[in-house]
């Protein structure tokens, strides 16, 4: 994965030369649909506990946490130098906050609630199953409760050469066969009114949810 990462390092690195420290130097079109993901992620539980964000970036999710209303620890961790760099001066007034540099290779931290990760799996790579899975696997690891995360949907009509689509069946197929999880495929919503579902979101679960109804 070594090319790719430096790869994805340099591409990053161009996008916040370019964009500065909003939504898009994350590939997201505007802060509105930059929370609307979040939106998702964060439906896996209310209130959530504490947070390991994965490929973190900027730090954007612990901001949209706290206005949640959410103030349990939170610890953001990327690949990136400069995010993390950026992503520790946005929360140093936060003592229950804080972010790491990874080389993604590693084994994630432990002892979180839940584990979340937003866009990480869209850019195309040489191996992006392999990629995704082992991800998903140190997640899966890293957290107490459960994993959310998304990705984009092979449910489409038109297909970007520069980003990665999946089977949202297969990825299903895999958290829970794999995993060993309780999933729950997310892929009813839009980023925008009237929008197309162009990507879905998971939810796994390690112990089964009680029914509603």
């Amino acid at each position: 994965m070594s090319q790719d990462k430096d790869a994805i390092i340099a591409h990053y690195r161009a996008l916040l030369a370019e964009h500065g420290s909003g939504a898009k130097v994350l590939q997201y079109a505007d802060d509105a649909t930059q929370a609307a993901r979040y939106d998702v992620l964060c439906g896996i539980a209310r209130p959530l506990g504490s947070v390991l964000d994965v490929g973190c970036g900027l730090a954007h999710l612990h901001r949209y946490l706290r206005g949640l209303g959410d103030g349990a620890g939170y610890l953001g961790v990327d690949i990136v130098p400069e995010f993390v760099e950026i992503a520790r001066d946005s929360l140093a007034d936060d003592p229950l906050a804080d972010a790491a540099l990874i080389d993604g290779q590693d084994a994630l931290p432990t002892g979180y609630d839940y584990a979340l990760l937003s866009g990480v799996f869209n850019n195309a790579m040489d191996d992006n199953w392999g990629f995704a899975t082992t991800t998903l696997r140190r997640m899966w690891a890293a957290a107490d409760k459960g994993i959310a995360f998304n990705a984009m949907t092979s449910h489409v009509d038109y297909f970007d050469p520069g980003l990665w689509y999946v089977d949202p069946m297969k990825m299903f197929e895999f958290c829970k066969r794999d995993l060993g999880g309780h999933p729950v495929l997310r892929h009813d919503y839009t980023l925008r009114p009237g929008g197309f579902p162009f990507e879905f979101a998971m939810y796994v679960y390690k112990s089964p949810r009680a029914s509603n109804a």
